[in-house]
């Protein structure tokens, strides 16, 4: 038997960047029925070993159509999960869940806020126009690095030919794509897996639970057959009791599942018949235990007899994974956000210059109140209208200026530590939930689609199969705080 890190002690409760987050209330006791993604989610990848071979790679294809990128390197701070690309204009974005526009960056610059404001201030970002490009995954942080600098190398005039923007980015997009879609970069992972793949062994024990519970288990992924069982063996086997592989825990196995086409479209379903993925159509209803390629999720549900909010699928991928098996299928669903960790853990270290922030920040409130008052009493006083104030227009003149000369002390104190609060994290971006004080894009989507999200698949671990999670109760700007209280 495997020896486990931790002891069932030690699973009671999750630490704050372990822990699994409710938007919507999800009882693991009636689901029935979990899917798994694979990248990035059952499997975890070194992001920045990765993404830095894929920017290579696509480096490596324009040098050979004559662009000047030999000396470019991939930068993993300068793009995050969850920015837009612009590609009328050359920019990334980081938008709130209005679509506002909160930051931005030209090539590899970031905007002044006098340019931010000309290029956004009447610009909503609305995710349904092709202007609007959604790095809502790990794998588009290479893609948008090598963008950017690309509209660096436009912008000075110095590619082998023309671009517009977009034309630009479609060019990019395509020579990134070409890489995952002729095997270059799986074939180099599955050929030094250690340098690519984060072990987790707790992810195995997870599992085991789940199965254990009663819950089938199901993998569909989008990665072809022998790239999987490569991956799975290398990430799980070692973590399984001994005679035990990874294709013992799941009832079914889907592969080159084409998602997010297989949650929409009827597609046939084909076995795999042996190890180097010999395929036959299915003939009959998928079986338990079944290796089989493409298909579609109507076709599971239908032969699992179960649908709907009894199968939970949990996946990192916003759109292809989560998005579309909960607004096609109803489906529940969890989100993996493997960069959680880090954002919990900068959020939970400035906690106590938060504090302070925020004690300041009460304080300027009723400066302010106290200032617009003052104004307004200074106002009446003057224009000779209104109820009488008690003090002179020289007292009222001299308690404004009082007021802000107060109010300038006070935002020389906010200042270092609002712009602190902006940087966690990514110096550029700050956290990838926020943007600025309100709620980013990606946070907005994230809540719409996610049922639950965590960093990754082992904290299933702490919550157990049995638990029921509930959404915390909705805060409304009305809603009473702790500055209301007496």
């Amino acid at each position: 038997m495997v020896s486990w890190a931790m002891t069932s002690a030690d699973h009671s409760v999750a630490p704050r960047h372990r822990g699994i987050f409710c938007n919507r209330t999800l009882n693991l006791r009636s689901v029935r029925a979990i899917g798994y993604d694979m990248d990035y989610t059952l499997v975890d990848y070194q992001a920045e070993a990765f993404e830095r071979m894929v920017h290579a790679q696509a480096r490596e294809r324009l040098v050979s159509e004559g662009w000047p990128v030999a000396g470019l390197e991939f930068d993993p701070g300068m793009v995050t999960r969850g920015l837009v690309i612009d590609i009328e204009l050359g920019n990334l974005v980081k938008a709130n869940r209005f679509g506002f526009v909160k930051r931005a960056m030209h090539g590899t610059r970031m905007l002044e806020f006098h340019e931010q404001r000309a290029a956004y201030g009447q610009v909503l970002v609305d995710l349904s126009e092709p202007r609007w490009v959604f790095l809502n995954t790990l794998f588009s942080l290479s893609e948008g690095c090598l963008y950017a600098q690309a509209v660096d190398l436009l912008d000075r005039g110095a590619l082998p030919r023309p671009f517009e923007y977009a034309s630009l980015y479609r060019h990019i997009r395509a020579r990134v794509d070409a890489q995952h879609l002729e095997g270059h970069l799986k074939a180099a992972v599955a050929a030094d897996p250690d340098r690519f793949v984060v072990q987790d062994p707790e992810a195995a024990l997870a599992l085991l639970d789940q199965k254990a519970a009663g819950k089938k288990l199901l993998l569909i992924t989008n990665s072809e057959w022998t790239f999987t069982s490569r991956m799975m063996a290398h990430a799980y086997d070692r973590h399984l009791p001994s005679g035990m592989t990874w294709r013992d825990l799941f009832d079914i196995v889907v592969v080159s599942a084409r998602k997010p086409a297989f949650f929409t479209e009827a597609g046939p379903f084909f076995e795999v018949v042996d190890e180097t993925g010999l395929l036959r159509p299915l003939e009959g209803t998928l079986r338990r235990g079944g290796l089989y390629l493409g298909g579609s999720a109507a076709q599971v549900e239908r032969d699992l007899g179960i649908s709907g909010d009894e199968i939970l699928y949990v996946g990192d991928h916003m759109f292809g994974d989560v998005h579309m098996s909960k607004r096609t299928l109803s489906w529940r669903t969890a989100l993996v956000l493997r960069e959680l960790e880090s954002e919990v853990g900068a959020l939970e270290a400035f906690r106590a210059t938060d504090q302070q922030l925020l004690t300041l920040m009460t304080k300027k409130e009723g400066l302010e109140t106290g200032l617009s008052q003052a104004r307004l009493d200074l106002q009446r006083q003057r224009g000779g209208y209104g109820p009488a104030p008690d003090a002179t227009v020289p007292a009222l003149e001299a308690t404004v200026h009082a007021l802000r000369g107060h109010l300038v002390a006070l935002d020389a104190e906010i200042g270092p530590l609002a712009q602190a609060s902006t940087a966690l994290v990514n110096p550029r971006w700050g956290l990838l939930t926020r943007a600025g004080n309100d709620k980013s894009h990606l946070t907005r989507q994230i809540e719409r689609y996610a049922d639950v999200y965590t960093s990754r698949v082992s904290n299933f671990l702490f919550a157990t199969p049995y638990a029921y999670f509930r959404s915390p109760r909705g805060s409304l700007p009305h809603d009473p705080t702790g500055k209301d209280l007496p």
